[in-house]
Formats: C-alpha cells, structure tokens, sequence
C-alpha cells in the first residue's frame, strides 16, 4: 500500500475546470485500486502557521502498489482530460509515504 499526499495551487479562476478534470480522474482511480481518504479545500483560517501560498485542496489517497498508481497515471481516458488540469493548476507538491 503506498499512500500519497498532494497539495494543489490552482490558477486564478480556473477552479471549474481543475474540478472538471477531477470528476473524471477520481472515479477512474478506483478502477486502479486508488482511494481519495480526505480531500480537504482548507479555509485560511486553517492554518496555523505558512510562509508560502496557501493550496486550493489537499488530497490525502492511497493505492495497492506503486504499479497499481502507475497505471492510473498512464491511463488513456485520464490523459483525455489532462488539458483541463494543465489548464487549471499552477503546481502540485507531492508526497509518498507508507503506513508505519
């Protein structure tokens, strides 16, 4: 099981089409063993501290394996819609990580 941790910075007033790109890339991930455990849109009142730009949303999912993750990445259907997530996101910061 490996688990992923992404903070999302969008593009001014492209959240439509980052939540476009999303209602088709979420539901695919199941079909890869994937699962969204917390998808937060967090306020900026939630943070206690930062010195950065603050995310559009954290997603905190995991998969059954690195394979498994991989194949998500590469599937036809996800890229279909891949212009709307370079259309709407700024960058991403990706962390992987296993359950201790």
């Amino acid at each position: 099981m490996i688990y992923l941790t992404q903070l999302v910075f969008i593009k001014s007033g492209k959240e439509q089409a980052f939540l476009d790109f999303e209602a088709h890339a979420i539901p695919l991930m199941e079909e890869y063993n994937g699962k969204i455990i917390y998808r937060i849109r967090p306020s900026e009142d939630s943070f206690v501290d930062e010195d950065k730009e603050l995310p559009y949303e954290i997603h905190f999912i995991s998969f059954d394996s690195e394979q498994s993750f991989a194949e998500f990445m590469q599937d036809d259907r996800r890229l279909a819609f891949m212009h709307l997530k370079e259309e709407s996101v700024k960058s991403v910061l990706l962390v992987k990580g296993e359950k201790l």
